[in-house]
């Protein structure tokens, strides 16, 4: 794997592409992921993940009657459950949020999403930023262009550090208009980030967003760091190893006051079982909503 690439991004983007690639009822449909990883790339962590058995499933790995078998279970149960469940949210919340006068469409921690390719006819009219490490986000340049697409004329990339960078004044550098209502998307980031570093984000936001935008983020819940579960416990385990540890976690009454000390109320929260309820269920997959992962939706209320 591309040690420039964020690690947590590329294994977001190959559960997706995998889901997407061998379900029949997917939770979320990303065609594009696939084109984004390298035929190496793809077979090496496809290798990694069931390299892992032991760790991920070790009272399962002598059930399985072939590697294609097991590799199926292990990436549905351990790798693309958030990563789908936020996407399908987001987008869902999207939709909804143009038509009622949101204009402007800012991804914090874009990673390899692959949105302003799958949606051609929103980016021809809504401005559209992704915003990530330089690294992270010059790898990604690279793969658009070894994939052949052509980036479109309303995406723009931003460059910037979550826990140094004023984003605001990054956005606004690259042509952010402060005037309209935006939908901010910031998703498989806040786990990353200390508290402090989370307040100086929603601070940013709170001082450059048009009242009434939105901002959609994911979180873990308190228990994360205590939790019982194996696969809560593989992920806190593979993000130590991939050098971008967990370091938060937030009741719902801590994070419903964070947000409202910087403007934002809480429009909509799911929990785990909201999430299986919702998003999941309707769809006829058979995968099940991660422990201690929460989504929210607050709106800025500065009047």
């Amino acid at each position: 794997m591309d040690n420039k690439s964020s690690i947590t991004a590329l294994m977001s983007a190959f559960g997706r592409a995998y889901h997407a690639e061998h379900e029949t009822h997917p939770v979320f449909s990303d065609t594009l992921a696939h084109a984004l990883i390298n035929p190496d790339e793809y077979s090496s962590i496809s290798r990694y993940i069931l390299g892992g058995i032991d760790f991920f499933a070790p009272d399962k790995k002598d059930s399985f009657h072939s590697s294609d078998d097991a590799l199926r279970y292990l990436v549905n149960t351990h790798i693309a459950p958030t990563p789908l469940c936020r996407a399908a949210y987001c987008e869902s919340a999207l939709r909804t949020a143009v038509r009622t006068g949101t204009q402007q469409y800012v991804i914090l921690g874009a990673g390899l999403d692959t949105f302003a390719f799958r949606e051609p006819e929103f980016v021809s009219r809504y401005k559209v930023w992704e915003v990530d490490h330089a690294l992270t986000q010059s790898d990604k340049r690279a793969r658009i262009s070894r994939a052949g697409w052509t980036v479109p004329d309303n995406l723009s990339f931003v460059s910037a550090d979550f826990a140094t960078d004023d984003i605001g004044e990054r956005l606004t550098a690259s042509g952010f208009d402060a005037t309209k209502k935006t939908l901010f998307s910031w998703l498989g980031v806040s786990y990353y980030l200390h508290r402090d570093e989370i307040e100086k984000m929603l601070d940013s936001l709170s001082c450059l967003c048009a009242d009434g935008s939105t901002l959609l983020f994911d979180y873990a819940d308190a228990g994360v760091f205590f939790a019982k579960e194996r696969r809560v416990q593989s992920m806190l385990a593979m993000a130590e190893a991939g050098g971008e540890p967990m370091r938060s976690g937030f009741d719902y009454l801590s994070m419903d006051s964070m947000l409202a000390d910087h403007g934002f109320l809480v429009y909509e929260m799911l929990e785990p079982h909201d999430i299986q309820k919702s998003i999941i269920d309707p769809t006829g997959s058979k995968i099940t909503a991660f422990e201690h992962i929460n989504y929210i939706q607050a709106v800025l209320k500065k009047h």
